[in-house]
């Protein structure tokens, strides 16, 4: 099916954008996306209207985008607000108070959901809009509660809302759904919503801000060997897996530096005071949170980047940024074999996959270091032009605003 939205016949769409997650700035996972989807609806000639959680500077983000923002107000949201999954939870009925709120004076040709969080708003006013509904789907969020403390998530309650999630766009009759990876889209048909109206989009990252340096690249060492990870550092980030990677690899190899990127969480913390019990915790760098924009400069001088994820059907069905943002920087990766990305990076020549065995994902690691470094030089610039070409945002954003178009024209024309 083409999904193409030409000049010719492309017409000026009202949309409104639904998210649990502030506009800007990106905080890690999913967060990024939004901004440039928005960037590439207004390029487009659309008239963008986001509903998030209030961002810093709103009026000045208005201006620079050319969109209207709408905050969410009543309590903080965010990726390290506290009770952060019970405000998940209740989120999407203030949300749809508000968009129905506005309206109730603008009458918009599409509603677009990022994430199942919104998605959730979005479908219910689906029908009391008459406007179209894109589903974005950037992960399967439910999915990820597999490796949660039964006393946490009773696993029959976990069963319920997994199979909830699955059925928003059958339950809402969503007229195009995007996913995030090709086994997300399998689930998403399996749960009764029709195949041709699914559209795998992938995950992409902004090739300006994570450029490939042949520079970089040369200068690289092993003296002392750097494995990096960044990210939000939730349960399935960090857990047996890493745990027993790093202590395998220190053993070996006590020069060995695990630097760890990102807002330091609970879950990070507690990792830490484990590999200290085990005796792995020397050689540990922790530099904290540090924007996208300057993400590239704390990996770029890494020996090899990593993704020790715990196995669920949230992360078989993810699409890491990590890996995209490692190859990009022509880092070797060495990542548990994750269905998504394997299934799209099934022979990439810079990704080793580890059974889901900490062991095992150490001695991948180690199987790089002892790959000579010109032999890991010659397969990264190559690496880095594969990512550039297909998951550039530009490339993903362009798909996703095709199949927003195409559902629109089946809709009838907003007023002017």
């Amino acid at each position: 099916m083409t999904l193409a939205g030409t000049s010719a016949t492309r017409h000026r769409m009202r949309l409104a954008l639904l998210t649990h997650e502030p506009l800007h700035p990106p905080t890690g996972g999913g967060s990024a996306e939004a901004l440039y989807l928005v960037r590439e609806f207004v390029r487009r000639g659309h008239d963008v209207h986001v509903f998030c959680p209030t961002v810093p500077e709103a009026d000045r983000l208005e201006r620079d985008l050319g969109v209207r923002l709408h905050p969410f107000t009543l309590w903080r949201m965010g990726r390290y607000a506290s009770l952060r999954s019970l405000k998940y939870l209740v989120y999407p009925l203030f949300l749809e108070r508000l968009v129905a709120r506005v309206a109730r004076e603008i009458r918009f040709d599409v509603l677009f959901s990022q994430h199942a969080i919104s998605a959730v708003a979005a479908g219910r006013l689906k029908r009391r809009l008459g406007a179209a509904l894109v589903m974005n789907q950037l992960d399967y969020l439910t999915g990820f509660m597999e490796t949660w403390p039964a006393w946490l998530m009773p696993p029959p309650l976990l069963a319920l809302l997994m199979r909830y999630e699955l059925s928003l766009p059958r339950r809402f009759g969503a007229d195009r759904v995007l996913t995030v990876s090709d086994a997300l889209a399998d689930r998403v048909a399996a749960a009764g919503f029709p195949r041709e109206r699914l559209e795998s989009i992938y995950y992409g990252y902004d090739s300006a801000l994570f450029p490939f340096d042949a520079a970089a690249v040369a200068a690289r060492s092993d003296d002392p060997p750097v494995v990096v990870m960044h990210g939000s550092f939730d349960r399935h980030h960090l857990g047996p897996i890493a745990l027993e990677a790093v202590a395998h690899v220190r053993a070996e190899r006590p020069d060995t530096v695990f630097r760890f990127v990102g807002q330091p969480t609970d879950t990070l913390r507690s990792f830490l005071e484990a590999a200290r019990k085990r005796g792995a915790g020397g050689g540990v760098e922790c530099p904290g949170f540090v924007p996208y924009r300057e993400m590239a400069r704390h990996l770029a001088g890494a020996s090899v980047g990593i993704v020790p994820y715990e196995a669920s059907a949230g992360v078989h069905c993810a699409f890491v940024a990590k890996v995209v943002e490692y190859l990009a920087l022509g880092l070797p990766v060495v990542c548990t074999a994750l269905e998504g990305i394997q299934r799209y990076f099934p022979d990439e020549p810079l990704i080793r996959y580890a059974r889901f065995q900490g062991r095992h994902f150490g001695e991948q690691i180690l199987a790089w270091l002892r790959t000579p470094l010109a032999e890991r030089r010659k397969m990264s610039q190559p690496a880095s032009l594969r990512v550039a070409c297909k998951l550039d945002w530009s490339v993903i954003c362009r798909r996703a605003a095709d199949a927003v178009e195409d559902a629109s024209r089946s809709q009838p024309r907003a007023n002017p």
